[in-house]
């Protein structure tokens, strides 16, 4: 596998930065609709709601419909099971749907990030495939931006003194002339 350049170590220390930010911002949203998706299908069927009559934040209750079983909003498709908000008929900003569209979008931010460090690192592919799951496996994020970070810098130093005591040996000066 061949390694990264030494010019491109500055990249990779943004790139770095950038994935840390965005793993912990992903993992946080991530946390979050995990509680939104706890709090709607299981037996409390509530969302969360900003403003409107209902005050500044707010549970509004979900109406399971007809026919539902506990088990049906687990079953791919929902053997027709329907859900239907109440929340929007007391004007409110439904949060819950906005946690879901701000996970989705800001995962295709962190798919970004894990790509440059991935490609700037010049890693195997089933490695990138890791770190995009820690954008959709809860708590994975912030397992891998730890490993990944400690890894890359413990890297990054390792070759740093590698080449500055290449730079220092005059044996290898005069080998490179």
């Amino acid at each position: 596998m061949p390694e990264p350049k030494a010019a491109s170590f500055p990249k990779i220390r943004g790139a770095l930065k950038f994935y840390q930010i965005a793993s912990i911002i992903t993992g946080v949203m991530l946390l979050l609709l995990l509680a939104e998706m706890i709090l709607k299908y299981s037996p409390t069927h509530v969302e969360l709601f900003a403003g409107g009559s209902g005050g500044l934040l707010w549970f509004a209750p979900v109406i399971v419909g007809d026919g539902c079983q506990w088990y049906s909003l687990f079953v791919p498709g929902g053997m027709g099971c329907d859900l239907e908000s109440t929340g929007q008929t007391a004007g409110g900003l439904n949060l819950s749907l906005f946690v879901l569209v701000a996970h989705g979008w800001f995962y295709v931010v962190y798919l970004f990030a894990c790509f440059r460090v991935w490609s700037l690192m010049r890693w195997a592919f089933p490695r990138f495939i890791m770190l995009a799951l820690g954008g959709i496996v809860p708590l994975l994020s912030f397992f891998m931006e730890a490993k990944v970070s400690r890894e890359v810098k413990t890297y990054l130093a390792s070759r740093e003194a590698a080449l500055a005591a290449d730079a220092s040996d005059p044996t290898t000066q005069e080998a490179a002339r």
